[in-house]
C-alpha cells in the first residue's frame, strides 16, 4: 500500500521531495513525545519497509524524493532531544541515519551537522563516505559540495563536518555551540568525559543528539546513560537488529548463520547486540533451530506477557513429546494497545481454541482478552520461587523452536544469569532483561510443572521438512 502526499518542494524548480508512506510494523520502542506539524509532515512522506523489497530511494520520474524506510525507524521521525539506535551487526542502523541527515539537509539548507567518533584519526575513519554514497542514491548531488574534510550544502549555510571526541577540551567543544545535530557513531566507545563535554555542548533550539553503537557492556557510558533506569527526557531509544532490516544482504546472512551454528554466544553479541558475556552465564543450551510442520493431534500450549510501556506483549505456543519442547509460533508486539491485544493473539493459530495461562498482573487485560474472543484465557498461579522453578522446568527439555520464531532464539541466545563486576563470577540470579517470551513459556508450562511431570511420549513426531529431520 502506498497513500502519497502532495509534493514538498525544497526549492522551486529544484526538486520536490515526497515520500511515500506504507505502514509496517511498530518500532520496538514508541516515541511518546510530541507531535508536531513538522513531524507529521515528515511521517507522511516517508514509506516504511517491513518485507524485503528493492531499496529505491532517491528521486523519481515525478520529481520527488522517494526514501525507502525500514519500519522500525518511523519513531525516529519525531522530534526528539536523543535519539539512539543499539543492536548488532547488519541492521542498517547507520544507513537509516544517514539518510535521514542528508533529508534533513535537503529541508533545510543551514543546518550544520558533526558527526563525531570517540577517535578520529583520518577522516576515512568518519562516516564522511557513506554519506557521500547517499547523496548519489539519493540523486541530490547538485545540492552538496563533497571538499576533502566537509559536506557542504549549496544553497545555504549548511555543513558536516568529521570530529573526533578525544580531540576537544573543555574550550575548543564550545566550537559545537551551534550545530544542529551531533551524530555519535561507535557511541560504544564514547567515554564519560566525552558525553560530559558533549551534551550541554549542543544546546541550540530543538538541536539534536544521535547516537548509534553496538553494545559491549552494561557499564559502557552510553548504556548507563541511554539504556539505564533513569534515560533522559525526550528519548527515542530503538533495539534494532538483523532481522528487523529489510534489505539484509545474503552475504551477511551467510555470516550470520555462520556465526549462529558455530558460536551461539559470539552471534548474540555481533548479530543481536548482546553484551560480550560470559558463557558460563547463558542460562538455556537446551535449544536449537529447526524448520517441521506440528503433527495433527498435539496438546498445544500457550502462554502470554503482557507489554509494560516499551516491553512487548507477547503469545507463544508449544506442546511436548516425551522431552522435547517445541515451540512453533509467536506473536509479539511492542507498544500493543489493549484493545489491539486480541487481534495480535489471532495471528497465533488456534488460540482462541485451547486455555491461554497469562500473566496475572494485568487481570484488566485478562478479563478483556477473554470477552472478545478468548474464553479460556486463565490467569499463572506465579508463587514465590516460580520463576527460577520454571526457568529450571524449562531447561529439563530438550527445545525445538521454528525459524518463524524470531524473538524466542533471540530470547534463548541472550537470556543469562548475572555475573559479579570484580570477580567475572556467575551468579545464581536470573537478569530480569530479554525474558518476555521466556516468561510466556512459563506460564504455559506451569500446569505440568506444578503436577511435577511431563507429557506421555505420543507415537507421533514432527513431520519432516527439507530433509532436516
Amino acid at each position: 500500500m502506498r497513500i502519497a502526499s502532495a509534493a514538498f518542494h525544497v526549492e522551486p524548480s529544484v526538486l520536490a521531495a515526497s515520500i511515500q508512506t506504507a505502514m509496517g510494523k511498530r518500532p520496538h520502542q514508541a516515541f511518546t513525545g510530541p507531535t508536531n506539524s513538522t513531524y507529521l509532515d515528515r511521517a507522511a512522506r516517508r514509506r516504511l519497509w517491513k518485507a524485503s523489497a528493492p531499496a529505491e530511494s532517491g528521486i523519481n520520474e515525478n520529481g520527488e524524493l522517494v526514501i525507502e524506510t525500514p519500519a522500525w525507524a518511523e519513531a525516529l521521525l519525531a522530534p526528539a532531544r536523543y535519539k539512539g539506535i543499539w543492536g548488532g551487526r547488519g541492521s542498517g542502523k547507520s544507513h537509516e541515519r544517514g539518510e535521514s541527515l542528508i533529508e534533513a539537509m535537503v529541508m533545510n539548507a543551514d543546518l550544520a551537522v558533526v558527526c563525531l567518533r570517540e577517535v578520529q584519526k583520518s577522516i576515512k575513519m568518519s562516516v564522511k563516505r557513506l554519506l557521500e554514497q547517499k547523496i548519489r542514491k539519493m540523486g541530490v548531488g547538485h545540492l552538496f559540495d563533497c571538499q576533502d574534510k566537509v559536506i557542504k550544502r549549496v544553497g545555504g549555510e549548511g555543513l558536516v563536518i568529521f570530529e573526533g571526541m578525544q580531540n576537544h577540551t573543555a574550550d575548543s567543544i564550545k566550537s559545537l555551540e551551534g550545530f544542529d545535530i551531533a551524530w555519535f557513531e561507535e557511541a560504544q566507545n564514547a567515554s564519560q568525559r566525552s558525553l560530559d563535554l558533549l551534551r550541554p555542548t549542543i544546546r541550540k533550539p530543538g538541536s539534536e543528539l544521535w547516537f548509534t553503537w553496538n553494545p559491549r557492556h552494561a557499564t559502557d557510558p552510553i548504556d548507563v546513560l541511554l539504556r539505564g533506569p533513569t534515560p533522559p527526557p525526550s528519548s527515542v531509544i530503538l533495539k534494532v537488529n538483523y532481522m528487523d532490516n529489510p534489505w539484509f544482504p545474503e552475504v551477511l546472512q551467510l555470516e550470520m548463520q555462520y556465526d549462529k551454528g558455530r558460536d551461539v554466544d559470539k552471534y548474540g553479541h555481533i548479530w543481536l547486540g548482546g553484551y560480550v558475556k560470559n558463557s558460563e552465564a547463558r542460562v538455556f543450551k537446551n535449544w536449537r533451530e529447526e524448520e517441521f510442520e506440528t503433527p495433527l493431534g498435539m496438546d498445544l500450549r500457550f502462554g502470554a506477557d503482557w507489554g509494560f510501556g516499551t516491553d512487548p506483549t507477547v503469545l507463544v505456543r508449544s506442546y511436548v513429546v516425551g522431552r522435547t519442547m517445541y515451540i512453533d509460533y509467536e506473536a509479539y508486539q511492542v507498544g500493543c494497545e489493549i484493545v489491539d491485544t486480541p487481534a495480535l493473539f489471532l495471528t497465533v493459530p488456534d488460540s482462541e481454541k485451547w486455555p491461554i495461562v497469562a500473566d496475572s498482573a494485568r487481570p484488566e487485560t485478562i478479563s478483556h482478552v477473554r470477552k472478545h474472543g478468548f474464553p479460556k484465557i486463565l490467569k499463572a498461579v506465579k508463587g514465590a520461587g516460580s520463576l527460577e522453578q520454571g526457568v529450571e522446568w524449562l531447561k529439563s527439555y530438550d527445545i525445538v523452536v521454528h525459524s518463524r520464531c524470531k524473538h524466542t532464539i533471540e530470547e534463548l541466545t541472550l537470556y543469562q544469569y548475572a555475573v559479579d563486576p570484580i570477580t567475572d563470577l556467575v551468579l545464581p540470579v536470573l537478569k530480569d532483561k530479554d525474558n518476555h517470551v521466556i516468561d510466556a513459556l512459563r506460564y504455559a508450562s506451569e500446569a505440568d510443572r506444578r503436577t511435577k511431570k511431563a507429557n506421555p511420549a505420543a507415537n507421533v513426531m514432527p513431520r519432516p521438512m527439507m530433509n532436516r529431520w
